[in-house]
């Protein structure tokens, strides 16, 4: 028995009657274990309230710092037919070098004059397009013709018009004169009938004046139709300059009409022409599609399609690059109840799978093999593996990274936060909460300044 405690079980109960309370007795080393115990608890004391550095712990893999620097497939842009392969996997190959060639496969693109016909008829379009033009400027020129050859005609028409109105009125004058002679003339024929009578004036001269009356009729019969047909001149002046507006007017429009639809063939034809020239610069492109070249210097990794003779699909990758140069870093993922404690700009330790390290998640200090990262990224948005995906670049004030490292290496990755006592971490373990929330002082606040 130990004897640590007041109440003594010997005072209750019998100890002769058990074996074993007899054996520890009699054991010689009872207070050596005695002593072992008290120190052991002691040291658990102690340890207790030791120091222990909370961490968020996070497992990803090495990756690169920029999107064009990561691994990525060269695509057909075209489909065709794989024709001849001018690399092998684990080639270096520069920006521009030719990997693949392929063939034409759709019907639309077999005539190997497309491009020399596509511009002979965009030449031919362009043709109408002048000729078309050509027809409008003469339209233009025919309708100021016209124009100027109405003004004439009317002026002209107008003309008539107004000596058809000065011959009326001299008729009418001339009309008016021949009645003013009929009474005269009727006036001296019956003064010399009465003449006659009275014995004063002979038969001959009264025959004379019957006489003169009588031309003097006739000439007023014949005036009046003078001054009529005078009339009907003006008449017919003024529907000549009617028939000279109609006349013009409808030519002046068939003209327009002309115009109008030669302008209208001449926008049809330039977006044809347009239209053409698309086509044939869409053919001149998709002619440098038939040799697919590499985007960046790099190595091929794996080529994913293979043979001769096989047709791809527009979109099919043909082959991995890897880029020459890169910036390495580790993409980590950390829970969601983690997430509020990670900023931009917090340090965090980093080791490699396959490289030599001793970790000590809550003594950082005493960890051997890791390397120093600062959180660079972060999203807001949860990963489809149900965890926050978080980008580690190098520490450049710590020992810089291995250069053995690959993409696609494996990565355990710890952001250290506040140091509390061994059984508050204990604690907090125990019941499920979360590490301490906290605000760095060197991280993203100070990054904000910056």
């Amino acid at each position: 028995m130990l004897n640590i405690t007041n109440n003594r079980i010997d005072k209750w109960v019998d100890l002769e009657k058990y074996k074993s309370a007899k054996v520890f007795e009699d054991n010689k080393g009872y207070q050596s274990i005695k002593k072992t115990i008290w120190v052991l608890s002691f040291l658990l004391l102690l340890i207790l309230f030791l120091p222990w550095t909370q961490n968020v712990s996070g497992a990803g893999s090495v990756t690169t710092l920029k999107p064009n620097q990561r691994p990525q497939t060269v695509q057909s842009a075209i489909a065709g037919r794989i024709e001849k392969w001018f690399v092998n996997e684990g080639d270096y190959v520069k920006k521009g070098d030719t990997i693949l060639f392929i063939s034409e496969i759709k019907e639309d693109y077999l005539d190997p004059n497309l491009v020399e016909n596509t511009g002979r008829q965009v030449i031919a379009k362009e043709s109408s397009v002048s000729s078309y033009a050509s027809k409008v400027q003469a339209l233009e020129n025919q309708i100021g013709a016209i124009g100027d050859e109405r003004s004439l005609k009317f002026k002209q028409a107008k003309n008539k018009l107004f000596q058809a109105n000065l011959k009326v009125q001299s008729d009418s004058i001339d009309l008016e004169a021949v009645k003013t002679q009929l009474s005269i003339s009727k006036t001296q024929f019956n003064r010399a009938i009465n003449l006659n009578k009275e014995g004063l004036k002979p038969l001959t001269d009264v025959e004379e004046k019957r006489v003169k009356l009588q031309e003097t009729e006739a000439k007023i019969i014949t005036q009046q139709n003078k001054y009529i047909s005078a009339q009907n001149e003006v008449l017919n002046a003024k529907m000549e300059l009617n028939r000279i507006l109609a006349e013009y007017s409808e030519k002046t429009a068939k003209a327009q009409s002309d115009k109008q639809t030669a302008l209208s063939s001449q926008f049809d034809t330039e977006a044809q022409v347009n239209k053409l020239k698309n086509q044939y610069r869409n053919y001149q492109i998709r002619n440098g599609m038939y040799y697919i070249v590499a985007p960046q210097n790099g190595y091929v990794n794996r080529a994913l399609q293979s043979g001769i003779g096989e047709t791809i699909k527009e979109g099919t990758a043909i082959v991995s690059i890897m880029p020459a140069s890169f910036d390495i870093a580790v993409e980590t993922y950390i829970s969601p109840v983690d997430f509020p404690l990670i900023h931009k700009g917090e340090k965090v330790r980093v080791w490699f799978d396959g490289w030599p390290s001793i970790v000590f998640s809550g003594w950082p200090g005493a960890s051997f093999g890791t390397f120093g990262g600062v959180i660079v990224a972060k999203e807001n948005f949860i990963s489809e593996n149900g965890k926050y995906r978080i980008l580690i670049a190098p520490d450049n004030s710590d020992k810089k990274w291995p250069k053995e490292l690959s993409i696609g290496a494996g990565t355990q990755t710890i952001a250290l936060l506040e140091n509390v006592p061994i059984w508050f971490e204990i604690w907090r373990t125990l019941n499920g909460f979360p590490p301490n929330f906290y605000n760095p002082t060197n991280g993203e606040q100070n990054n904000e300044k910056k």
